[in-house]
């Protein structure tokens, strides 16, 4: 926040009216004295977001998300801090200057050379001898403005061309390193030859790694991809993700998909909300990302058996994180490119519109290959189908499925749910959730303790006037922040405060009190509340010296300890 003061994004802050910014992303209802809208931070099917324009500050009854006009901005859009204040200062007209570092930095060298080797591969394609690769990818749909597009170049036939060209100017050692020549003693020779050049981007935009396809009768692999480097790290990427962003977002879509063709076929035809894997597994970090994007998620992986199974894996994978994910049934062809190549871009857009939940594609994923009139296949199914319900979260969708397989295979329902229960609990003790109100009473104490003191200076000086020392340390940082704030500003409010905590490890904590606490300033709790503080950490103080008595030989110190005990009940009393 260098390049900002506080009090010019207070400023910002105070002259954008959150009702107007949220209004840009999300439609808003006025009910009551706040503002409702669907949240766009998980699978919201009914509006449980409530905007208040007196507190200016925004919570999601569902899912907690919570915080003021800059902190929507920040999580919709997956940006910093001060580039939501950016976006908001430009909404409102408000001109300010700053600059956000990027990524790129601290590996300049690395970058540049990519980018030299991707505009090399390019220009190559435009050559005498890129004529055949060029016929090939027109043959393919892929005409002079899609290449330019997707910067797709050409390696040359000939070894060692880019390798000569590189060592004139970059360490042999680096090149090596990131993949683009290969050293085997005193020869040199280039990683890529005769193939066709897809560059992978970062998330950033920035050319980190490639992609060859063969395009004449080689006997050759199908494709060869570059090692992983300093900057490429499969796992953590997507195809066609740096270009996809901005219409995912507006879409609040994102269709994903197994192969850089499959993409570049869809972008084409108007779909440009797709990315790729680089795998067909998901990574942590590649569901992380997903996850950021706060959308709609569909996989529409190849139509084979390997796909399929990529497709289970990877949803599995996907509603465990808490991803509500959609699946597109492909019929006759291999894979989206194949699709659009035969049916068209109108056959597949209306596949995406009719993109069925994962639990109905596990419902068709288990059925395959299964004879159901034979017992063993039946229970086999059933036991794979309950087992899946367990993941799913929604009471009515349980219910409804439950009472159409009881009905479809004439099994009890009773039975089912018994069984599916019996799964559940399983499954809890393996993957045990720690649910936001499974707070000790101690940790919701301090919550509504912290809320108070955000909604009014009066009780930060009372607090203070109580000398009760908080021992779980964040909370107690986080107090002390907000005292900090409050005799540095004179003025203290939950969105105000918010702004001064963003992007700090406190942030999280402000905002899931902000989300949790709703109740009216009242003298009479608050002092309750800072008593049953007082209470608890006598009522731990006890405990301390009865434990210190057990431990200790000495009988001096047993009487000492047992006097301490005996004027401490008394101060409870």
């Amino acid at each position: 926040m260098a390049q900002l003061s506080n009090e010019e994004i207070e400023k910002i802050r105070t002259n954008a009216n959150i009702v107007d910014i949220i209004s840009d992303y999300v439609p808003l209802t006025l009910k009551g004295k706040n503002y409702f809208g669907v949240c766009p931070f998980h699978e919201d099917h009914s509006p449980s977001m409530s905007v208040s324009k007196d507190k200016q500050i925004y919570k999601c009854f569902s899912c907690g998300a919570a915080g003021n006009v800059f902190t929507f901005v920040k999580n919709f859009e997956n940006i910093s801090f001060l580039e939501a204040v950016k976006i908001v200062a430009d909404k409102i007209g408000y001109n300010i200057n700053i600059k956000t570092e990027k990524k790129t930095n601290s590996n300049h060298l690395e970058y540049e050379i990519f980018d030299y080797s991707l505009k090399f591969y390019e220009n190559y394609l435009n050559t005498k001898d890129g004529q055949k690769a060029k016929e090939y990818l027109i043959k393919r749909g892929i005409d002079d403005k899609a290449i330019k597009i997707f910067n797709i170049g050409l390696a040359p036939s000939k070894n060692s061309v880019l390798s000569n060209i590189l060592e004139k100017k970059y360490d042999k050692k680096i090149l090596n390193e990131l993949g683009l020549i290969n050293i085997d003693g005193a020869n040199i020779y280039d990683s890529f030859t005769d193939r066709i050049i897809f560059p992978i981007h970062d998330l950033e935009g920035n050319p980190v790694a490639f992609t060859g396809r063969i395009y004449n009768d080689s006997n050759k692999a199908k494709y060869f991809n570059s090692r992983e480097s300093k900057i490429f790290k499969k796992g953590q990427l997507f195809y066609n993700y740096h270009r996809a962003l901005p219409n995912i977002k507006e879409k609040r879509e994102v269709v994903v998909v197994e192969g850089n063709m499959d993409a570049i076929r869809m972008d084409l035809n108007g779909f440009s909300n797709v990315i790729a894997l680089m795998g067909t597994s998901l990574t942590k970090d590649q569901i992380d990302i997903i996850k950021k994007l706060h959308s709609k998620t569909i996989l529409m992986l190849d139509n084979d058996d390997a796909g399929k199974q990529a497709t289970l894996a990877n949803g599995q994978a996907l509603e465990k994180a808490g991803i509500n994910t959609y699946v597109v049934r492909l019929s006759d062809y291999k894979d989206p490119d194949e699709y659009i190549i035969n049916k068209g871009k109108d056959a597949l857009a209306l596949l995406i519109k009719e993109a069925i939940s994962f639990f109905e594609f596990e419902l068709y994923y288990y059925k395959e290959n299964k004879n159901l009139d034979n017992a063993s296949d039946l229970i086999s199914y059933i036991k794979q189908i309950v087992s899946s319900m367990s993941n799913i979260n929604d009471e009515l969708s349980r219910e409804i499925t439950l009472k159409k397989i009881s009905k479809e295979y004439d099994i009890s329902y009773d039975l089912l749910k018994e069984q599916l229960n019996t799964v559940a609990k399983k499954t809890e003790k393996k993957n045990p959730i720690l649910k936001k109100d499974q707070k000790t009473k101690y940790e919701r104490i301090c919550y509504h303790i912290i809320y108070y003191l955000l909604n009014d200076s009066d009780y930060i000086t009372k607090l203070e006037r109580y000398n009760i020392f908080i021992k779980i340390k964040e909370y107690r940082n986080l107090i002390q922040e907000i005292t900090y704030y409050y005799k540095k500003n004179k003025t203290i409010s939950p969105a105000e405060f918010i702004s001064y905590i963003s992007d700090t490890p406190l942030e999280g904590l402000t905002n899931d009190i902000i989300s949790e606490v709703d109740e009216n300033l009242d003298n009479e709790a608050f002092e309750k509340y800072l008593d049953n503080l007082t209470k608890i950490a006598k009522e731990d103080k006890i405990k301390q010296l009865k434990k210190e008595m057990q431990e200790t030989l000495d009988i001096n110190k047993k009487m000492e300890l047992a006097s301490n005990i005996i004027e401490l009940k008394k101060e409870e009393v």
